[in-house]
C-alpha cells in the first residue's frame, strides 16, 4: 500500500517523485518472495519445498531483500503511472525511465520504504505575447531570369551528350572525365589524394579542387600539373589558405547538344503542353505556388520567434536527445552507412557523435519550442478541423500532384497519414488567427534564387 507520494520540479521539465510504502507492504512483498522461494528451491539435506524459513533468511535473506525491494518499486511505480489522474506533468516520459536516486538503498522491514526516482515530463508551456507583434516577410516576386533558369536546366535534362573528336580542346560546358591526384613538394603523389574517371561539366565548379579553368584547352590524353593557391576564406578547411599542387590527366571528352527552346521540346518533357508557352505558365505558376508555400514558412517561423521571445519552456533533456538521435539515423542514411560505420567514416574529418549533437543542440532546442508554442496554441485557441475540410485537403493534394482522387483517398484513410494531415490543417488555421493578430510588413528585396539558396 502507497502511502504517499511527493512531486518536487527539477530543472528542464524534469520531476523528482517521492514514494513511500508502507511497511506492512513491505513486509508482505518480503514473506511472498521468501515463500515462493521456498517451495521453488532445492537445498542439500532438504525435500524440495520443505528448507525452514530461518535456513532460507539465513542463506539467502540479503539476496532477497534486494530483489524483494525491486519488485516493490516497480509495483509502486507501475501503479502510480497507471492512475489516469496523474497529469502528464508528472508523468514520465515514454522515452525518459524513472531512474532511483538513491542506488544504495537497502530494504528494512521494520519501517516503511521510502524512495525517490527521478525523470523527464512533458514539458510546462506559457506562452508569452503572441499579439500586436510585428514580423518582416522579404519581398520577392518571380522574375523571367528565374523562369529562364529554369527552361535552362529542362535543356540541360534533355540535352545529348556527343564524343569529341580526340584534337579537340576542351572547352566550357564540356563533359570531362579526368584522372587526378595531389602531389607533395618532390613532385610525388600524396597517398589516397587519386581520384580516377571522376566526371564533371567544365565550369560547373563541382570538383574539390576548383580547376575546371585550367583544364580548359587541354586535350584527350593529355597531363598537366597545376598548382593552385586557395583563399583564406575557402569554404573547405583542408584547402583554405594553402597552395596545393594537382597532376591532371583527361581521359574523355564529351559536348552537350541543347535542344532549342521551341514548341517540341515542351512536348517532350510532357504531352499535357502544346507549345513552349504552355510549358512556360505551368513553370511560372509551379514557381509561384514554391514561392508561397517559402514565405508562408518565413512569415510562420518569424511570428514563432517574436512569441518565443517571451514564452517560458524548459525542454527536456531526453526530448533534445531523442531528436538529435533521429537527426544522426537520418545522416547514417544520407551516406548509405550504419551508425557504427558513419563514426568511423567521420573519424577522419576529427569529429565524433557528441560534437555533431554540440552542434545541433541549440537548433534543435528552438524546433523543439516551436513545435510544443504550437501545440498548446492549436490546444488553448480550441482549433479543429472537420471531416468536410480533410475530404478538401484530399481533393486538393490530388490535384496538385496529379493523383487519382481514388488513390489518394485511399492513402488518407491510413490513420497515420490521416492524423498527419490534419495536424497539418491545424497548425495552418492557427498560423491564419495569429498573422491576422499582428503586423507583417515587408522587408528587404531578395531574389528567388538568394531565398531558395537561403531557406531550401
Amino acid at each position: 500500500m502507497i502511502v504517499s507520494k511527493k512531486f518536487e520540479k527539477l530543472p528542464h521539465s524534469s520531476v523528482k517523485m517521492t514514494v513511500t510504502v508502507d511497511k506492512e507492504e513491505v513486509r508482505s512483498s518480503y514473506d511472498a518472495l521468501l515463500t515462493e522461494y521456498g517451495k521453488r528451491i532445492q537445498f542439500p539435506g532438504f525435500r524440495k519445498g520443505k528448507v525452514p524459513r530461518d535456513v532460507l533468511i539465513r542463506k539467502f535473506g540479503e539476496a532477497l531483500k534486494g530483489e524483494a525491494l525491486s519488485k516493490i518499486i516497480e509495483d509502486a511505480l507501475t501503479g502510480i503511472f497507471e492512475d489516469e489522474s496523474l497529469s502528464r506533468y508528472e508523468q514520465p516520459l515514454p522515452y525518459s525511465s524513472p531512474k532511483l536516486e538513491n542506488e544504495s538503498l537497502q530494504l528494512d522491514l521494520e519501517t516503511d520504504l521510502v524512495f525517490s526516482v527521478v525523470y523527464d515530463t512533458f514539458p510546462q508551456v506559457t506562452v508569452g505575447t503572441r499579439k500586436d507583434l510585428e514580423i518582416e516577410v522579404p519581398d520577392v516576386v518571380i522574375t523571367d531570369e528565374d523562369l529562364n533558369r529554369e527552361l535552362a536546366a529542362i535543356q540541360e535534362r534533355n540535352a545529348i551528350v556527343l564524343d569529341r573528336n580526340d584534337t579537340d580542346p576542351a572547352a566550357q560546358g564540356d563533359v570531362v572525365t579526368v584522372n587526378y591526384s595531389e602531389l607533395n613538394d618532390a613532385g610525388e603523389v600524396m597517398a589516397g589524394s587519386e581520384r580516377q574517371d571522376f566526371v564533371f561539366t567544365l565550369g560547373s565548379g563541382y570538383n574539390i579542387y576548383q580547376f575546371d579553368d585550367d583544364i580548359i584547352g587541354m586535350k584527350k590524353g593529355e597531363t598537366k600539373e597545376i598548382e593552385k593557391q586557395f583563399s583564406a576564406n575557402n569554404k573547405d578547411p583542408e584547402l583554405a589558405g594553402k597552395t596545393k599542387k594537382i597532376r591532371v590527366t583527361v581521359t574523355a571528352l564529351k559536348e552537350k547538344k541543347l535542344p532549342d527552346l521551341d514548341d517540341e521540346l515542351a512536348q517532350d518533357v510532357d504531352e499535357k503542353y502544346q507549345t513552349l508557352e504552355d510549358l512556360k505558365a505551368d513553370i511560372r505558376s509551379r514557381l509561384n505556388t514554391t514561392l508561397e508555400e517559402r514565405l508562408r514558412r518565413i512569415r510562420d517561423g518569424a511570428l514563432l520567434d517574436k512569441i518565443l521571445e517571451t514564452t517560458s519552456i524548459e525542454v527536456p533533456e531526453s526530448m533534445i536527445r531523442l531528436q538529435m538521435n533521429s537527426r544522426w539515423r537520418n545522416l547514417s542514411r544520407h551516406f548509405n552507412q550504419d551508425e557504427g560505420a558513419l563514426e568511423e567514416l567521420l573519424e577522419h574529418t576529427g569529429k565524433d557523435q557528441d560534437d555533431f549533437f554540440e552542434e545541433w543542440k541549440p537548433a534543435v532546442e528552438k524546433e523543439l519550442k516551436s513545435q510544443l508554442v504550437t501545440e498548446t496554441l492549436v490546444k488553448e485557441l480550441a482549433i479543429a478541423v472537420s471531416d468536410e475540410e480533410i475530404e478538401k485537403e484530399v481533393e486538393a493534394a490530388a490535384e496538385k500532384s496529379g493523383t487519382p482522387l481514388e488513390e489518394a483517398k485511399n492513402y488518407y484513410n491510413n490513420e497515420t497519414m490521416r492524423g498527419y494531415l490534419k495536424d497539418d490543417i491545424k497548425e495552418r488555421k492557427l498560423f491564419e488567427l495569429l498573422i491576422a493578430e499582428n503586423k507583417v510588413k515587408k522587408g528587404e528585396k531578395v531574389s528567388y534564387l538568394d531565398l531558395a539558396s537561403n531557406n531550401g
